[in-house]
């Protein structure tokens, strides 16, 4: 299995791991859980390893700017508080979508260092 296989099976299994964990530690969130510091630890770990393994294997030093611009608008984004309307709708909904996002831009930094 060639380097660039490695790196889209990485990925894709980050944007999946990104989305069910968001659900899951969004619920968590919800449901004011005494394990939820303990499942954002972990899944913050499971990130960074898929972080580091898709940067050493398919970022170039040509897609490096563009990542590194697309990594600091993930972050911009998730500091704010954009989905806070959702909170009038039901409070899940904000939970959710912060969880989800919060897990997303989780895979950016590691290749950038």
């Amino acid at each position: 299995m060639d380097m660039e296989t490695i790196a889209k099976w990485a990925f894709t299994v980050f944007v999946i791991l990104a989305i069910v964990m968001g659900f899951v530690v969004g619920y968590m969130a919800y449901g004011n859980d005494a394990n939820y510091a303990s499942a954002n630890a972990y899944v913050t770990l499971i990130m960074l390893i898929l972080g580091v393994i898709v940067g050493l294997v398919s970022i170039t030093a040509k897609e490096a700017m563009p990542f590194l611009i697309a990594t600091i608008a993930l972050i911009v984004a998730s500091s704010a508080n954009v989905w806070h309307p959702l909170e009038t709708i039901h409070p899940l909904l904000s939970d959710w979508a912060t969880a989800i996002l919060t897990s997303s831009w989780r895979l950016p930094p590691p290749p950038q260092l």
